[in-house]
């Protein structure tokens, strides 16, 4: 029973002493175990363009609506619905038949008074060498002076009555005050039409250029106002279609900016210039509004690499000389795609953590690698 007892005690011995022979080296290893490996990105200044995008609406340049100046009934309708019409170009013709009587009729009391005011001025030059001589009384010159003074008169209403009567007759030719493409007709051969109308005859849009107006109710108007200021005008891109992003072909240019904010929405309207030779932009189209706002060198730093504190402050992960981990706040004055662009907190050439971070904390060893996108868009270095 000693013997069995006594290899019982040795053979524990032996294990214990295993054991910690055995956990000496794994212990060891522990220790020298290689830091994490992360994905990098040194920091570099580019060529970016600032940008804002906001909603906008196509509306025209020039538009006339075509009313009526005289009244009649419309006899005639002389163009195309739909078509290009020129300023000056006959529209319509109103019935002129009264007009006409009307110019007519002025035009002979305008010349009846013109052979009585003849008359008076010579019988008025004979009255002047007959009262010199005695050979009629005061009154009757006085007479004839009151009568051209008269006659004078009336030359002065008939003129102005044929002059009207003339514009009344001309009233019924309807031109196109302006240049564009032409509406449908509101009102048909046969219509009684009114000087007074509130309804149209038809409408007249250009469409080359036309405007888009652009609402802004933050604070980038500030800016916007700003960098108008300096420059005059800014390049505008429209996209015409948000879900498969179609952007169109030619570029505008932001001219003008409300000087007051509606009280109701508390946006302000900007205006821009847009060419539009094929006709693509109707009035009344929805459209986004990518304003450019500057071209600079800049930091670029990719959203991805940031985090965000509870009190909304971005921090980044620096990887120093040393290869340690470092926190930094960075502030950012705007954003360039999926990227900040950075205004303080980093410099040029420092290496950021893009990945890996969330594993790390700032004053550990971390083993740096180049960060980079492969064609699937994921991390070509960490395969996420």
């Amino acid at each position: 029973m000693y013997k069995f007892y006594r290899v019982i005690t040795v053979f524990a011995v032996s294990l214990l002493v295993a054991c910690a022979e055995e956990s000496g080296p794994q212990q060891s290893r522990g220790q020298n175990m290689p830091p994490p490996a992360v994905s990098v990105m040194e920091l570099t200044r580019q060529n970016v363009t600032l940008s804002t995008t906001l909603p906008g609406r196509v509306v025209p340049s020039k538009q006339a609506h075509v009313r009526p100046q005289v009244d009649g009934v419309v006899v005639k309708r002389l163009f195309e619905e739909g078509a290009k019409v020129k300023k000056g170009q006959q529209l319509y013709q109103i019935d002129d038949a009264r007009y006409r009587a009307q110019y007519n009729s002025a035009k002979a009391d305008l010349e009846s008074a013109q052979a009585n005011l003849e008359t008076l001025e010579a019988r008025a030059g004979r009255y002047k060498n007959l009262i010199s001589k005695n050979a009629i009384s005061e009154q009757e010159n006085d007479d004839v002076i009151a009568q051209l003074a008269q006659a004078k008169a009336a030359i002065s209403v008939a003129k102005a009555t044929t002059e009207l009567a003339k514009v009344n007759l001309d009233y019924t030719k309807v031109y196109a005050p302006i240049d564009g493409e032409i509406s449908r007709s509101e009102v048909t051969e046969g219509a009684l039409v009114n000087a007074n109308q509130a309804q149209q005859m038809a409408t007249i849009t250009q469409l080359d250029p036309v405007f888009v107006d652009i609402q802004s109710s933050g604070k980038e108007v500030l800016e916007i106002r700003k960098m108008m200021r300096e420059t005059g005008s800014l390049p505008v891109d429209l996209v015409l279609n948000n879900l498969t992003g179609e952007r169109y072909a030619h570029q505008a240019q932001l001219k003008f900016s409300e000087v007051t904010v509606d009280e109701s929405t508390g946006a302000v309207t900007l205006r821009a210039v847009a060419p539009n030779p094929e006709g693509l932009l109707m009035p009344g189209m929805f459209v986004k509004a990518e304003i450019q706002m500057s071209s600079e060198r800049a930091l670029l730093l990719p959203q991805r690499a940031t985090t965000r504190k509870p009190d909304g402050s971005l921090v980044v992960f620096i990887v120093n000389n040393a290869n340690k981990v470092e926190a930094r706040a960075v502030s950012v004055k705007g954003n360039y795609r999926d990227q900040y662009v950075v205004h303080q907190g980093v410099s040029e050439g420092e290496s950021i953590i893009v990945t890996g971070y969330q594993k790390v904390q700032p004053g550990m060893d971390v083993s740096p690698q180049p960060w980079g996108v492969n064609s699937s868009g994921k991390s070509a270095s960490s395969g996420q």
